[in-house]
């Protein structure tokens, strides 16, 4: 049986794959970058957990607040795009850092100490590889693929 050829791009280039094609995964952070990005997370955590004790609020209620973003798991309840949605609304930086910019610009120590927490959480979950999800499945993240396959 005869090989079928290759089609080959301009000056003898593959074609880039279809964007439907593309396996999230691919767009993932590796190698030194993706340590760069655990060690960030490890750093943040350190950071938001000095600040938080400096604040003198209570650690019952920083073990309390700490796993609250977690619960935005249930929103693959609906679907994963909705999932990824929720997830990453809750694990993004955006909401932390304007309570913290509240809580310090305004004079508002309930909104510092709820944005320490909440970056705490954040820099945890991303220190063990857990990162923004995409639309495709719980285990497809910016820090790549979480399960059996993970090297980590």
């Amino acid at each position: 049986m005869a090989e079928v050829p290759v089609a080959w791009g301009a000056a003898g280039r593959r074609p880039r794959p279809a964007e439907s094609d593309a396996v999230p995964s691919a767009g993932a952070a590796r190698g030194g970058v993706r340590l760069l990005l655990r060690l960030e997370g490890l750093v943040v955590l350190a950071a938001s957990l000095a600040g938080y004790s400096q604040l003198g609020a209570g650690w019952g209620s920083f073990a309390l607040m700490f796993l609250l973003p977690d619960l935005s798991w249930l929103g693959y309840l609906a679907g994963p795009r909705q999932g990824a949605a929720a997830y990453n609304a809750a694990h993004s930086y955006l909401g932390p850092v304007a309570l913290l910019a509240l809580g310090g610009l305004g004079g508002q120590p309930v909104a510092l100490a709820l944005g320490l927490v909440w970056c705490a959480h954040i820099g945890f979950d991303r220190m063990l590889g857990y990162g923004l999800k995409y639309a495709s499945g719980f285990g497809h993240t910016h820090l790549g693929r979480l399960g059996p396959a993970d090297p980590w």
